[in-house]
């Protein structure tokens, strides 16, 4: 009789597991949150006007006297190197280990927008290629417990008439004849990759076009991102690459320019944001692991990521995978989180193709408030950009994507999933207690072959839709 018992309760928590695929997974991610390791700085302080850094002078940007500050702080084991009130005009900024560089708030950060200063080239990544290319304008490599806090404002000054106009649209502020990554820098880079061209060989110039990310933090551990104001980024705004262990609370990001994703962590593992605004001109989070060849040959997912307690307005989406996903993604948390634009496109996209391949499985959305969004609430996506130049023949798989106590007021449609022709390559995909309202189409559309795929007490213009 005992053992009996026992099966039933064993078999009752399957069933319950089973059933609660989204409710377990939190539980799961409390457990990868504890695995995030925390900043912790000496008390000592260095103040960049110490180190020769004055205010309000455009004409003499300070960044060797911040550079100075943050070595020093570096040397001699670590601190706060301290932006105090003021407007600071600086060029590029290089972060060193067990640094904490505090933007205190009444203080902002200016980068000059001379693209020269931001030569000769650091490795990075750019759209996903790996490549030499601008420096950042606030860049780190190989560092450990670094820290960018304050509530503060770093202004990386993009605009119609400084970087943006590099994307060569003509709305952003481009004109016959400007440097463009439309000229063939672009290209250039992406056929680097697809012809296996070594690293040191893919040297980015100038006349290439290819802007620099605000923050790029490449192959760092243990790193927090807090309280701070970041505007007008060139390109990407937060981009880590290969970090693990990083922290993104209470920031603020407003960027409308070209390619303005907000935080595009890639390879990264661990990583939590919390308590953020995002205002983009692109995805307003967008996990990335390489594009192509690149993605496949590095072979690292980007893992375990929480989104929580995030606003959501413009943006091409408002939490997003891909497209440069080659070496996949495993294990997504998102909740409490509210979004609302009509300039926003998606609530959660996951976009990919046969260039890209890799896998991307489990991602878990529970509580999130959506004003209006264009397009759907949930986009899967394995036909992203099919006019791309590549090698293809790498097919991508979605699965374990599940959506509970979603809510959208205005969209054109609920769930838009476009899989592949001739492979069920989006399967187990669930969409459980969700109310979508005033859906434009009235409907969810299915292209492709998809498998698996549940709604259960979902209501579409509350009308009852169960698959």
């Amino acid at each position: 009789m005992k053992k009996t018992s026992v099966t039933l309760l064993l078999l009752l928590f399957c069933i319950i597991s089973w059933a609660n695929p989204i409710d377990k997974a939190f539980k799961e991610s409390a457990k990868i949150e504890k695995q995030i390791k925390r900043t912790s700085f000496p008390k000592k302080v260095y103040n960049i006007i110490d180190f020769g850094a004055t205010p309000d002078n455009p004409t003499e940007p300070c960044h060797e006297a911040i550079n100075l500050a943050i070595i020093t702080c570096n040397q001699n084991g670590g601190g706060t190197v301290l932006v105090p009130k003021g407007t600071f005009y600086t060029g590029p900024i290089t972060l060193k280990s067990n640094v904490n560089l505090h933007v205190e708030e009444g203080a902002t950060l200016k980068f000059d927008t001379n693209q020269n200063l931001y030569f000769p080239a650091v490795v990075t990544r750019w759209e996903g290629v790996d490549c030499y290319n601008a420096r950042p304008l606030i860049y780190a490599y190989g560092e450990t417990n670094i820290a960018i806090t304050g509530k503060g404002t770093i202004d990386g000054q993009g605009s119609k008439e400084t970087w943006w106009p590099m994307c060569g649209a003509a709305k952003y502020g481009w004109k016959e004849g400007m440097t463009a990554q439309r000229n063939g820098g672009r290209e250039k880079l992406l056929m680097y990759a697809e012809t296996f061209a070594p690293i040191y060989k893919r040297i980015m110039t100038p006349e290439d076009g290819l802007r620099p990310q605000l923050i790029n933090l490449y192959s760092c551990h243990t790193v927090l991102i807090e309280d701070v104001t970041l505007l007008n980024s060139p390109f990407w705004v937060i981009h880590p690459l290969f970090c693990e262990s990083l922290i993104v609370r209470g920031v603020n990001i407003f960027n409308r320019g070209p390619n303005g994703d907000g935080c595009d962590p890639e390879s990264c593992k661990n990583v939590l944001i919390e308590n953020c605004i995002f205002d983009t001109g692109d995805d307003c989070i967008a996990i990335k692991s390489g594009r192509n060849a690149d993605g496949r040959k590095w072979n690292i997912p980007s893992e375990n990521i929480i989104v929580r307690n995030c606003q959501m307005k413009n943006g091409h989406g408002g939490v997003v995978i891909g497209s440069e996903i080659s070496g996949g993604y495993r294990n997504l948390f998102v909740e409490n989180c509210q979004m609302d634009s009509p300039l926003l496109d998606r609530v959660i996209r996951i976009k990919t193709s046969t260039c890209r391949g890799g896998l991307i499985e489990n991602v878990f959305v529970r509580n999130v408030t959506v004003g209006q969004c264009r397009e759907a609430v949930l986009r899967i996506n394995l036909q992203y950009e099919n006019r791309e130049n590549c090698k293809r023949g790498f097919t991508p798989t979605v699965r374990n994507v599940h959506l509970k106590n979603v809510t959208c007021e205005k969209s054109d449609l609920g769930v838009l999933i476009i899989g592949l022709d001739d492979s069920e390559s989006v399967y187990n995909v669930s969409v459980e207690d969700c109310h979508f309202n005033n859906v434009k189409k009235g409907t969810n559309r299915i292209d492709g072959k998809v498998k698996d795929l549940t709604f259960k007490n979902l209501y579409i213009n509350e009308e009852l839709i169960e698959q």
